[in-house]
């Protein structure tokens, strides 16, 4: 499947890895309709791509349905779902405070994790419907984050949720392949997204530092383009794609 002209929905989209993946794919010719909270970030990067914005949440149903019935009302179908939205919810196990407040690690599955899978299943609810293009119908595509396979110190919630996506990577390839749906999963390393930019320039030249090859951040748009080949790969299915330059997280 190629992406012109097909729609699109980026979840995260206005900004980070998300907004980075919502501009290139806008500039191959898709037609994007950005998911996000951030109304005036998400407006801003809809107008400067030539695409559109709902407000949504992704772990509500009623909002990613209302979402996507503005994304297929200007769009068509949604053929390619990209989910990028996530927060962080850093937080060791039991700290100095006492243990985890459990609405933290809750929030972080909730948006991370489930957000992930409401998004999918209903995006895939539409598409069993549609007429299929060169043999399928659309693709699925997550972010998982090598935190899935070796989270930090600090990163229980974030892990546990980052691991629930690369685990349901296959059962939903598996149950989607009948309806000629494909399902995929990009676990990033290290990326230069707003986050980090706002960190000391130290702080980021040690991180780089622990990257073997190249020993350099990702950038975003590098990300984008191999969502793009997943896209455009007809058998790339079922699997995690880790994106990392080769990095294995240490404890901290």
């Amino acid at each position: 499947m190629k992406l012109a002209d097909i729609g699109v929905v980026v979840t995260g989209g206005a900004s980070g890895l998300g907004g980075a993946t919502a501009e290139y794919f806008a500039a191959q010719g898709a037609k994007v309709t950005i998911f996000d909270l951030n109304e005036e970030a998400g407006h801003k990067q809809a107008e400067k791509i030539g695409g559109q914005f709902a407000k949504v949440n992704v772990a509500d149903e009623a909002s990613v349905r209302s979402g996507l019935d503005l994304a297929e009302t200007a769009h068509g179908i949604t053929r390619v779902l990209m989910n990028c939205a996530g927060i962080i919810g850093a937080g060791k196990t039991v700290g100095r405070d006492g243990a985890m407040p459990l609405d933290k690690y809750k929030a972080a599955i909730d948006v991370n994790l489930v957000g992930s899978f409401n998004c999918i299943r209903l995006v895939a609810e539409r598409l069993c419907k549609a007429d299929p293009i060169d043999g399928e119908r659309g693709i699925l595509i997550s972010t998982a984050s090598i935190a899935g396979y070796e989270g930090q110190i600090g990163q229980v919630a974030y892990a546990a949720s980052k691991g629930g996506i690369i685990g349901m990577t296959l059962p939903v390839a598996r149950d989607l392949s009948r309806d000629l749906i494909r399902n995929m999963t990009i676990a990033p390393g290290i990326f230069m997204t707003p986050m980090l930019a706002a960190v000391p320039d130290e702080y980021r030249q040690a991180l780089a530092a622990n990257v073997p090859n190249p020993s350099r951040l990702g950038d975003p748009e590098e990300f984008a383009r191999l969502a793009e080949h997943i896209v455009e790969n007809q058998y790339l299915n079922g699997e995690v794609i880790r994106l990392d330059g080769a990095l294995r997280m240490q404890p901290k």
